[in-house]
């Protein structure tokens, strides 16, 4: 367990703290660009690197940079199952997820949180003005990144929200984890695989990993057809998916650039106490890809 627990939000404090993004690969990482601008913008006296870490050492790195007065950490692939098996102290949202990408530590413990979810929310509503509450949502994919976000849309109080996967099984395992939540929020929440799928939905949201290889999910045109559509993974052009979405109709598209940019201003208001303003360092990273 980590012993430094002086350093979780440090507001009060005009010394210089150091955070850190640990994942591998991690050359890609626009992590240290996004929380340099949110330390300028809120005059925030810290340090961000991205740390290549060696799959073995990932605990044992996460204790040194503790130890050693870190002021937090965020995580990505493909440390996060281990973040959360580390964390002594769960989030409500890193605990449905089953996954923990911001770590800090207070009263001696160390905190994991998951601030994914949230970050995709607040891209919708606050950045794209995409109402969520009372919408039809298509959540496609049914791994990690999709996890991450279900508890928070389903919070968002859509009317329904209908996850689909290639293949229906784990969908299934998405639906019966996170029924009582839908319970609670009067959310119709069901499942289907991308074969079968058929509908009208309002917002339709990729969360697979087929971007990331230049394909897309194999669904029905007509399920983007006039629907708001969004890819969770970014880039410097429209991902695969959002091309086609336009080219069959979709109302309009977006990348998950906002969603990257949000979910480190939670990370960055856990540690420091202090919000920074989204929109502006969007913009500023957009215009340098």
């Amino acid at each position: 367990m980590p012993d430094n627990n002086n350093v979780a939000r440090p507001t009060d404090s005009n010394e210089l703290t150091s955070y850190a993004v640990f994942g591998n690969p991690i050359a890609h990482s626009l992590s240290p660009a996004i929380h340099a601008a949110f330390a300028q913008q809120t005059q925030q006296p810290i340090r961000y690197d991205k740390k290549c870490i060696e799959l073995p050492r990932f605990e044992s790195a996460v204790h040194q940079f503790f130890n050693s007065g870190g002021g937090g950490l965020n995580v990505t692939v493909p440390f996060k199952q281990r973040a959360f098996a580390m964390a002594t102290v769960l989030s409500d949202a890193a605990a449905q997820a089953g996954a923990v990408n911001t770590l800090y530590c207070q009263n001696d413990e160390l905190h994991g949180d998951n601030t994914d979810g949230a970050g995709l929310c607040r891209d919708l509503t606050n950045n794209l003005h995409w109402p969520v509450a009372g919408k039809r949502l298509l959540v496609l994919g049914a791994g990690g990144a999709v996890s991450g976000v279900l508890a928070p849309l389903i919070a968002s109080c859509p009317s329904s929200l209908v996850i689909a996967n290639r293949t229906h099984a784990k969908a299934v395992v998405l639906q019966e984890q996170f029924a009582a939540d839908a319970e609670l929020a009067s959310v119709a929440l069901s499942t289907n695989n991308f074969a079968e799928l058929e509908g009208d939905f309002d917002i339709v949201i990729n969360g697979t990993s087929a971007s990331l290889a230049g394909d897309r999910p194999d669904i029905s045109a007509a399920i983007v057809n006039h629907a708001r559509c969004y890819d969770m993974v970014y880039g410097s052009s429209p991902t695969p998916f959002l091309q086609w979405a336009a080219q069959q109709g979709a109302r309009s598209i977006a990348d998950g650039l906002g969603m990257l940019v949000e979910q480190a201003a939670e990370s960055f208001t856990l540690w420091r106490g202090v919000r920074p303003q989204a929109a502006p360092v969007i913009d500023r990273i957009r215009s340098s890809l």
